[in-house]
Parts: structure tokens; sequence; C-alpha cells
């Protein structure tokens, strides 16, 4: 996959070094960040991959949350991995993060007891998603947990509304399936079984929702 096939953290390349700070400004950060972590639940002994880290964020938590677990990022952008390696080594954590380029991720089947991803299908054409969800699968272990935070499908008409603030910038191709409430068909369709929306909040910019499913046994 080439940089033009990919979408940026805020749609535009040179809008990645304000992504935390738009985060921090439109949604409630603590509070999406702290469910997600919840709903990940890591337990001690696993291996968890975090696809699509970000600026690292997500790993910090979890990494705050249970200090025997063995935690990895993979994502596909080199400029937003920078701003994650900075800020894990300013935390003083040490967690390998993988860049890779949007096709095979480099991991054995089934090698991780969980994987999660936050803010990341909404940036994916169709397509991408299941191809995504496939190579989740498989680098699951049997009964392993896939959690996933992101846009869903508006709450109210206003949420809908304040949701065309993200389509602008991080297209309405990719984030159609989103807000019609579809991620749970693509996560079926490959193959995970228990799929369900474990629940959503309101932000200022569109409802965010957090899926649940597990790999097949």
């Amino acid at each position: 996959m080439t940089k033009k096939e990919y979408t940026p953290a805020l749609g535009f390349d040179w809008l990645s070094i304000w992504y935390d700070l738009t985060i921090k400004l439109t949604m409630p950060e603590r509070k999406f960040r702290r469910l997600l972590i919840e709903y990940l639940s890591p337990k001690s002994g696993e291996r968890i991959l975090e696809f699509g880290f970000g600026t690292g964020s997500n790993l910090i938590l979890a990494a705050s949350q249970n200090t025997d677990i063995e935690l990895i990022g993979l994502d596909i952008d080199p400029k937003i991995k920078r701003i994650a390696s900075k800020k894990l080594l300013r935390n003083n954590i040490d967690i390998p993060l993988q860049l890779y380029d949007g096709s095979v991720f480099p991991f054995e089947d089934n090698s991780f007891d969980k994987v999660f991803s936050c803010l990341v299908f909404h940036q994916l054409t169709d397509n991408k998603k299941a191809h995504a969800l496939n190579e989740i699968n498989r680098v699951l272990k049997p009964g392993g947990k896939l959690i996933i935070g992101d846009w869903g499908k508006a709450n109210s008409p206003w949420m809908r509304f304040s949701f065309y603030a993200v389509q602008l910038l991080d297209g309405f191709n990719t984030t159609h399936a989103n807000v019609m409430g579809a991620l749970p068909k693509f996560i079926k369709e490959a193959e995970f079984e228990q799929v369900f929306e474990a629940g959503s909040i309101n932000t200022s910019i569109g409802t965010f929702s957090y899926y649940e499913a597990v790999k097949k046994h």
C-alpha cells in the first residue's frame, strides 16, 4: 500500500502533528479511552496487539492497567509512528511499534490473545476493512477477542449531522459503513462470532461505538 492509499490520522498528512490536540478538543478523551481499555480488560500473561496504534495513547493506558502483559503496536503511517515513539519514550514505556504496508500483518497465525483497534476502521475503504479483519482473525488465537472502538451508527439526528465534520476530513467513502452501523456485518463476514455492540457514547462530532467479537475455536 502506498502513501496515497491510506488516510492519515486527520485526513491530511500535514495535520498529523495536531491529532492529539484535536481529539482532546472534540471528544471526551479520558472517557472513551478508559472505556476502550475496560472492554479490552488486559489479563496477566496475555499478548495483545493494537491495530493502528496512532500516537500511542491507548498503549500507554493499557500498559498502566497491567504490567504483566505483552503489548505490540501495528500501524501504516511512519509520521504517526515517530510521534508515538517519542510519547512512549517520555513515559518510559518500552512497547514495540511496527509498520506494515497495508497487506499481510507481520505476525504468525494464532499469535495474539487479543487485538484492539481505535479510530482506524473509519479510515479504511470497505475492501481494506474486510482485509484488515481477516488478518486480525488470522493472528488471533482460537477463542481470542477483538475489541474495536470507532464511529458507529448515529444515536440521533444531531449526532448524524455533527459526524459530517469527520466525513469531510476522512472521506465519505471510508466513513459510510461506520455511520450506517455496518461494522458488525464486516466483522461477522470475517468469520468472527459473538459479535455485538458493547456500548456507545455521544461526542461533539458523532456517536462513538464499541464492538466486541471472538475468533471461532
